[in-house]
């Protein structure tokens, strides 16, 4: 077949087949439990060269939109994320985020320099260290999507662990890319000085993440824009700014984005469920675009190759069933809290996905003897991942007993901050309906009351003669929501309250 170049006259209609293709995959994805990325990762590669043709020689090009992508990603992410759900495991996430990473590197890499030898390949112990600090992290565009998309809850507060890991983590798999890539290039390395550079970036990073972070929520909640769309563009600029300004005072602007997310998240700001909405939207389209170009930039029939398949094989097992767990549980050593399955689910959870692969492309853009051969085996490796651990997600938190059934907004309303009010949304349970399974019958705070509830598919306004059933969902408002905090449990339904 003849080969399609992408030019600027057919990158439009080029662009949105492929979007078209990864809607309709990502949709069959779901009904048949494949994760949605690895199906942009399939789409891209059945389009790309060895497929249907479309040329897409550009790593430095895929970097740069991987730049972009996992900018969006890690801000978005930290946005969702409740500052309260992942207080009480800050210290095991970030151990896992640096240690973790660094551990995972060395126990991988030296395994790579031993086994190279089978496959008649000449790698160097430092490029062997290079594939498996590209690998050692892993990807917050996979864990987001997956655990989010499948609405999976986890008990031991697990989903904000693997979700603060794999949004923190980036940063120390990057440095360590760059360090090695520039060691190679020039023949050695200081221990010392990737030390400082580290400790630099890192700092840098969450400094600026932090404050940039709080000068963007006064920012979009002082000035007034007549078109409310506008917010949402707003807030797009002040994340490349973020990022950009980190990168450019020499810290990481990977850790930068997540912390501005996880301040704006965490603070009110006008318009917030529309402007989250948005995001949404937009990490989704920027995580097709990442996962296509990814797939375009390979060749798929170099993955077949003899050695890829090998080294790939044997390196993707080595770190799922020992790399993973061995670095996990040195690292959750201190934290006693955790019982032996969470351990074992955290270990599990280890997915590759693009931030390896964008990782992979820094020693083809800088030239490296053994690059396509690292980003090769890496992509290979990524696809383990994504079939083996990311089809397994949701089943393996049942096997071991970890998975909870998420609450779900069943309302989707939300005050403007002006309102001095508090929503919450009820479960009823029999503990409720005690006193009578009239809607007067329920005994709430002076200022508050039921606006609404929904029964199975239905909604409707209540009134006190209505009779409630078991399981049904009540809106409650509440101009005083710590009496209606007490109130709940005095009722003992606390675990079924969800305070918006």
């Amino acid at each position: 077949m003849e080969n399609i170049v992408i030019t600027a006259d057919n990158f439009v209609l080029i662009g949105s087949i492929l979007l078209f293709a990864s809607v309709f995959a990502g949709k069959a994805g779901y009904k048949f439990g494949a994760p949605a990325l690895l199906l942009f990762l399939g789409v891209g590669m059945i389009f790309g060269s060895d497929g249907l043709g479309i040329q897409f020689d550009n790593p430095g090009m895929a970097q740069f939109i991987g730049m972009l992508a996992l900018s969006i990603i890690l801000f978005s992410g930290g946005m969702d994320t409740k500052f309260s759900d992942i207080k009480p495991i800050i210290a095991p996430g970030i151990t896992l985020a640096t240690v973790g990473v660094a551990l995972t590197a060395a126990v991988t890499g030296l395994f790579i320099f031993g086994i190279a030898r089978l496959f008649h390949l000449e790698i160097s112990l430092l490029e062997s260290l290079l594939m498996a600090a590209v690998m050692s992290s892993t990807d917050s565009a996979s864990v987001f999507s997956i655990l989010r998309s499948k609405k999976q809850g986890l008990k031991q507060n697990l989903r904000p662990l693997l979700e603060l890991e794999s949004g923190s983590n980036d940063p120390m798999a990057y440095i360590l890319t760059i360090l090695l890539v520039q060691s190679i290039s020039v023949g050695g390395i200081s221990i010392g000085m990737s030390v400082f550079l580290f400790f630099i970036q890192m700092s840098l990073g969450a400094l600026a993440g932090f404050v940039l972070g709080r000068l963007a929520v006064k920012l979009i909640n002082r000035i007034e824009i007549g078109n409310a769309s506008l917010y949402s563009v707003l807030l797009l600029a002040c994340v490349f700014f973020v990022f950009a300004v980190t990168t450019l005072i020499k810290g990481n602007g990977y850790l930068a984005v997540y912390i501005a997310g996880l301040v704006i998240g965490n603070n009110k700001i006008v318009h917030k469920r529309t402007l989250t909405t948005f995001f949404d939207g937009f990490t989704w389209l920027f995580q097709i675009a990442m996962f296509l170009a990814l797939g375009l930039l390979v060749s798929p029939h170099e993955l077949l190759e003899g050695k890829i398949v090998g080294m790939g094989l044997l390196v993707g097992i080595f770190m799922i069933v020992l790399a993973r767990p061995v670095t996990v549980f040195l690292c959750m050593l201190p934290f006693k809290k955790f019982t032996l399955k969470a351990r074992l689910y955290v270990s599990w959870v280890g997915l590759r996905g693009a931030v390896p692969i964008i990782f992979a492309t820094y020693p083809l853009v800088a030239g490296l003897p053994n690059a396509q051969l690292i980003f090769n085996v890496v992509f290979f490796i990524t696809i383990i991942s994504l079939v083996v651990q990311g089809t397994s997600v949701s089943s393996m938190a049942r096997a071991l007993g970890l998975s909870v059934e998420e609450k779900e907004d069943s309302f989707g309303i939300d005050l403007p901050d002006k309102v001095k009010a508090a929503l919450s949304e009820v479960e009823v349970t029999a503990e409720l309906l005690v006193k009578g399974d009239k809607l007067m019958n329920l005994s709430l705070p002076e200022g508050t009351l039921v606006v609404m509830i929904k029964r199975d598919a239905d909604y409707f306004v209540p009134k006190g003669q209505n009779r409630l059933q078991v399981g049904d969902k009540l809106l409650v408002i509440s101009d005083n929501d710590e009496e209606l905090h007490k109130e709940y449990e005095s009722l003992g339904i606390l675990h079924n309250v969800q305070f918006k």
